[in-house]
Formats: C-alpha cells, sequence, structure tokens
C-alpha cells in the first residue's frame, strides 16, 4: 500500500518547490472536481431529457434533500478533519480517517432510515423518491468522506480515481435506469454507483471507518464540529427552504427550470459545493508555512473562480438554442431565461468562498458562523421574496442580489480576522 503522506510539510523546503507541490495539489483537486462535474451533469442531464420538467423537479427536490444531508456530514465528520488534520503525520491521520468516515456512515445510516420512513409514508411521486434516497445515503455520505480525507492528506490523486469509479459505475446504472422509467430509479442508480466508489475508497486507503467511534469524533471535535454543523445546514437547508418555497409559489416545474439553469453551470457549482476538498486545506497549509500571504491565496482563489463563473455564464448566453434543447431537451427552454441571474449568483459565490475557506484555516468558527447565517438569511428571503415578486426569474434575480451581497459580508469578516492577528492554525487532536 502507498503511504499516504504529505507534501510540502517540510516549512524549510524551497519556495520552488513548495510552489509546485501547491500547484500540483491543486490541479488534482481540479481534475477531482471536473470528474465529480462531469458525473453530477451525466445525471442531471439524462434525468432531465428521460423523464421530463416535472419529474426531473422531484428528481431536484431529492438532491437538493440529499444535499442538507450531505452538509450534516461534512460538518460533523470532515470539515474539522481537513482544518485539524492537513499536512499531519501519517498515524495522527489514519486514526483521525477511522473515526471521521464512520462518523460519516453512521450519519447517513441513521438520516437514511428517517427518509426511508417518510419516503414510505408519502407515496405518489415524491415518496419513492426519497425512500430511495434513504437507501442510499450511507454509500453516498461515505464516498464525500474518503474524497475529504484524501485531500487532507494531499492524496488528489487518489480523490479523482475514486470519483472516476463513481462515473464509470454511473454508466451501466443510468441505462438500467432508464428503462424502469421513475424517478426512483434515477436516485437508486445514482446512490449505488456512489456505493461502489465508497468500497473502493476502503480499498484505496485500508482504513475501515469505525461507526463505533463517532461518539469520541464528535467529543473531540465539538468546539468546531457543531459550528460548522450549523453553518453548513444553514447553507444547504437554505436551499431545500427556496426550493420548496419556489415550487409552492410557482409550481414544481419552476424547481425544474433552475436546476435545469444550474446544470448548465454545473463546473462552477460543483466546485463551490466540494471547494473545502481543495481550498481549506491548502489555506491550512500557506497558515502553518507563510501565515502573510494568506489573504492574498484567498483573493486568488475567490476572484479565479468568480471569473471563471462569468466567462462560462457568457458561453452559454452565446449558446445556439438547438444545442440547448439537445442537452436539456424540453427545459431548455425555461431554463435559459435564468442564465444570466443565475451566472451573476454562481460568480459572487466563488468569491465569497475565497473568504470562507481563510477563515476555515483560522479556525475562525464564530465569524464563518455569522457570515453563513446571515447568508442563507439573504438567500432564502430573496428567493422567495423575488418568487412572489416576478416568479422563476425574480427569484433568480433575488438570489443573485442575496449572494453578491453575502460575499462583500464574508470579505469583511476575514480582513477583521487577519488585522486580529489570528494565525495561530488550530492545534491538532491526535486520534491514535
Amino acid at each position: 500500500m502507498t503511504p499516504m503522506t504529505t507534501e510540502g510539510e517540510k516549512p524549510t523546503a524551497p519556495a520552488g518547490s513548495a510552489r509546485r507541490a501547491l500547484v500540483g495539489r491543486l490541479s488534482w483537486g481540479l481534475a477531482d472536481q471536473a470528474a465529480s462535474s462531469v458525473s453530477n451533469f451525466a445525471v442531471g442531464i439524462y434525468v432531465a431529457r428521460s423523464l421530463g420538467v416535472t419529474a426531473f423537479g422531484v428528481f431536484s427536490l431529492a438532491w437538493v434533500t440529499y444535499g442538507v444531508v450531505l452538509n450534516v456530514s461534512r460538518g460533523l465528520a470532515t470539515d474539522p478533519l481537513v482544518v485539524r488534520f492537513s499536512g499531519v503525520p501519517e498515524t495522527s491521520w489514519r486514526g483521525a480517517v477511522t473515526r471521521s468516515t464512520g462518523t460519516a456512515l453512521g450519519v447517513g445510516t441513521a438520516i437514511g432510515a428517517v427518509c426511508l420512513v417518510a419516503g414510505l409514508g408519502l407515496g405518489g411521486r415524491l415518496g419513492p423518491a426519497f425512500a430511495a434516497l434513504g437507501v442510499m445515503l450511507p454509500g453516498l455520505l461515505l464516498q464525500d468522506a474518503w474524497r475529504y480525507s484524501f485531500f487532507a492528506a494531499g492524496a488528489g490523486r487518489k480523490a479523482f480515481v475514486n470519483d472516476v469509479v463513481w462515473g464509470v459505475a454511473l454508466v451501466p446504472a443510468l441505462v438500467v435506469a432508464a428503462r424502469v422509467g421513475s424517478v426512483a430509479a434515477f436516485v437508486l442508480a445514482w446512490g449505488a454507483s456512489a456505493t461502489v466508489a465508497a468500497g473502493y475508497g476502503y480499498v484505496q486507503s485500508g482504513i475501515r471507518p469505525r461507526p463505533a467511534e463517532a461518539r469520541g469524533w464528535l467529543r473531540e471535535q465539538r468546539d468546531l464540529g457543531y459550528r460548522y454543523l450549523v453553518e453548513n445546514v444553514s447553507l444547504s437547508g437554505a436551499s431545500q427552504l427556496r426550493a420548496y418555497g419556489l415550487g409552492a409559489i410557482a409550481g414544481v416545474g419552476a424547481v425544474g427550470a433552475v436546476r435545469g439553469a444550474e446544470l448548465l453551470l454545473g463546473p462552477f457549482l460543483a466546485v463551490l459545493m466540494g471547494l473545502s476538498l481543495v481550498t481549506v486545506p491548502e489555506a491550512a497549509r500557506v497558515l502553518r508555512q507563510a501565515p502573510h500571504r494568506l489573504g492574498r491565496f484567498c483573493l486568488l482563489l475567490g476572484g479565479g473562480q468568480a471569473v471563471g463563473a462569468l466567462f462560462w455564464g457568457g458561453a452559454l448566453l452565446l449558446m445556439p438554442g438547438r444545442l440547448g434543447e439537445l442537452v436539456l431537451g424540453g427545459v431548455w427552454h425555461s431554463a435559459s431565461e435564468l442564465i444570466v441571474p443565475i451566472t451573476l449568483g454562481v460568480a459572487g459565490a466563488g468569491l465569497g468562498t475565497g473568504a470562507a475557506a481563510g477563515l476555515r484555516a483560522l479556525g475562525a468558527a464564530r465569524r464563518s458562523l455569522r457570515c453563513q447565517l446571515f447568508a442563507s438569511a439573504c438567500y432564502v428571503g430573496g428567493g422567495l421574496g423575488g418568487a412572489a415578486a416576478a416568479g422563476t426569474v425574480g427569484s433568480a434575480w433575488g438570489v443573485a442580489a442575496a449572494t453578491v451581497s453575502s460575499s462583500a459580508v464574508w470579505w469583511l469578516h476575514l480582513r477583521s480576522a487577519l488585522r486580529e492577528g489570528h494565525h495561530d492554525p488550530l492545534p491538532e487532536v491526535r486520534t491514535s
């Protein structure tokens, strides 16, 4: 087994060597996010084309719910891991991963059981989709936990390979789901292929997750974990509230239209969703080795994503309608009207995530929690207020305005944290 050593741990390494190591880790991070984007994009496009806008709206509600549960798992299990165990000795890393992945698996099992029972009770179109999601949650969350673990160790290549395995397993699963032709079948296909990748993560690391040690992990990381839990759930919960509220105000088809437009910006949204896979570990390394460079690192990170999102959105505006219909089918017409506001929203979010990574690396959990609660409130208020005023398009513009405003708040808090001279990384907590 290849030892899980980290790159660039020694502060005495030459500047050129450290820079090459950083570029290498970021490159694997980009490659991994590209692989993840392709999988998410493929699922969304396949479902949209196969089932139409209303059924795609049902699938989108299940997807948003998964996002909430995923952020619960990240807040409790893997966010503390990447803050405290990035660039640490292998023995310490392995002990932490055993407990962290066990916590993720336990979260998936517990909340999955709730989703299964709720889905069986709901019935209709929505019930089977949520029941299928409940069955698949343990595998989905464990796969995500492996990705975080590999990036904390500076082994982004393994995270990339794991996502490629998921993508390869997804192809036959989607073919089978298309023959069945139901939302639940697509949810099962998506989750089953993730479970295959989760199993491969064990092969890659040689580490067995231990759910029985989750309680000890939660106790040791409680100073970060519970704040990150509230922060993450407020983020994904705001997205879910906006989706449900939009469906109630403008219809389930409006949810499908928004999801279709988001799919068109999928590469950047996927990067934002899993940003801490790369940015928080790297920000923590910058803080350990050159604290004075943290602000610049975060600015380059956020600014680069914002510019990239704007370029991508501009390209979408130039895309011929026929190509859009080929990609999204009947969802294209309603989704194309939302490209401009959603692009601006993604650009604003990309800029803000640079500051968020800096606050996480500093361990400024109180500041990041305040920022996220403010951002979530603005997101829900802008999305639902816009929907009440001008339907689906109004909701998209409301979210864009809220996201740009929230980004400014993130940066104000990071500037304050840096001025306070809070440059000491959080202490490593031994779990061996």
